[in-house]
């Protein structure tokens, strides 16, 4: 989706201070540098997989200091002074720290290492929108399908992905990040009982409680799951049932503040460094319980909220990274919401079985003017799994955005010399308002066939 072109931007407001508040008696501290690091550019593997080296490899992508974690000393340096740490990120080298004594963090501010510079500079990917064209290709979808889709026929369907499925395309070989909120009972749910059976969940990690244990806790992140992993013949197919996931708890659903983008950045950051293909994400932020720290529309700009420049940089380490639009269309904000407006994400909004636009789904443009969301699809009356009531039917962009990451996982499968970009530009240019897009449907609902003849037309 992205060219490559690196542009070096400035980040106020959220990045701004040494010590942000971002909860009731929580930090953002951010360190000055990561000096004396015991790691080098040379020994990647002593900070990242073997599976995350390669990936960089492949794109000839470069390993830097940002990749390093943060300074050791640094961290224990800030526990010693009473603070429990609750997040690390090595991308923007910084800690978020909790305790109840307020005047801890004025004890933090003295700390030589800690950071009070007021702006900080990052590089990105900057995507360059296409000009509009007619993509002349004929595609006619499969009408037998290998998989009994049962209910779930008309999602995959309406995007042409069961001619992919048919050719043996289903998602084998692709490593799909999931950060939700919880993903209660995943691990006794029949309808994941093949991916528990072919050791297809790689790990789970909880970077909200910071224990172990996701399947406890909400049921959101795994409905989110069944659209891609559900292998229940006759009753709900998913649209990658052979990938493999990592399930990543990065949301509190019981508050709304500013830390979670921070969990998300963490739980980014993990993705990476075990080698995540492709990062799903139906959660967004603008709204918090501390109003102070809300976003505005001009905050959704691809520059600004934290989790938006954090998907931004797993793209730029070779991450595609798909992220529900939102589902603000019919209340007064309307708007995408973070991290839905990073530049390098293919944003999903959501349309009915009849391909009508959603009137719950977020619309664009970015408040610099980009049109998201780039595509749309099923996302009203979308069949997923409850752990009670089996397949039942809901609705939003939490579904709509995995039922594209996982047809994206199918399409990355039969081309992976594509790069991340090129996989998601192939998604737009086929997709079929791709010659008159608008910010309700983007560039429309994507075609898969569509996208594998056009990846194979130009060689790739």
């Amino acid at each position: 989706m992205k060219k490559g072109l690196l542009l070096s931007v400035i980040f106020l407001s959220f990045f701004s201070g040494f010590a942000q508040k971002v909860a009731p008696n929580t930090w953002l501290i951010r360190f000055k540098d990561k000096a004396n690091s015991t790691y080098s550019v040379d020994k990647p593997l002593e900070f990242l997989s073997e599976r995350a080296v390669l990936r960089r490899q492949k794109y000839n992508i470069p390993i830097t200091e940002q990749d390093f974690p943060v300074n050791k000393t640094y961290i224990d340096s800030i526990k010693n002074l009473g603070f429990e740490i609750y997040a690390v990120s090595k991308w923007f080298n910084h800690v978020v720290v909790h305790s109840e004594d307020s005047t801890l963090i004025n004890k933090a501010y003295l700390l030589d290492f800690v950071d009070t510079v007021k702006i900080s500079k990052k590089e990105k990917p900057k995507y360059i929108q296409p000009d509009p064209e007619e993509i002349n290709i004929e595609s006619k979808p499969d009408t037998f399908y290998n998989y009994d889709y049962g209910y779930g026929k008309n999602q995959v369907r309406i995007m042409n992905l069961q001619n992919l499925h048919n050719k043996g395309f289903s998602g084998e070989g692709m490593q799909i990040a999931v950060l939700d909120a919880g993903f209660k009972n995943v691990d006794r749910i029949k309808g994941f009982d093949s991916i528990r059976t072919n050791k297809q969940i790689l790990g789970i990690k909880d970077f909200v409680a910071r224990d172990s244990d996701v399947y406890r806790d909400a049921t959101h992140g795994m409905q989110v799951l069944s659209t891609m992993a559900a292998d229940m013949p006759g009753k709900l197919i998913g649209t990658a049932p052979k990938a493999k996931f990592w399930l990543l708890r990065t949301e509190d659903e019981h508050s709304e503040n500013l830390v979670e983008e921070y969990y998300w950045i963490s739980g980014a950051e993990f993705a990476d460094s075990v080698g995540a293909d492709i990062i799903h994400s139906s959660l967004g932020y603008n709204n918090f319980d501390d109003k102070s720290v809300s976003f505005k529309y001009k905050d959704m700009n691809g520059d600004i909220a934290p989790a938006t420049v954090a998907a931004d940089i797993a793209s730029s380490k070779g991450i595609l990274c798909v992220t529900s639009a939102g589902n603000e269309g019919d209340v007064p904000w309307k708007y995408i919401t973070s991290p839905a407006d990073a530049d390098s994400t293919l944003t999903v909004g959501a349309v009915s079985g009849e391909g009508m636009i959603a009137n719950f789904s977020s619309v664009g443009p970015t408040y610099d003017g980009r049109i998201k969301p780039e595509v749309v699809a099923q996302g009203a009356f979308v069949w997923v799994l409850l752990p009670k009531r089996g397949v039942t039917f809901s609705f939003g962009t939490s579904f709509s955005g995995p039922i594209v990451a996982g047809a994206v996982a199918c399409l990355w499968q039969a081309h992976p010399e594509c790069s991340n970009m090129e996989i998601i530009d192939a998604v737009i240019k086929t997709a079929d308002r791709y010659s008159h897009p608008d910010n309700e449907y983007g560039y429309g609902i994507p075609n898969f066939d569509k996208a594998d003849k056009y990846l194979k037309m130009k060689g790739k």
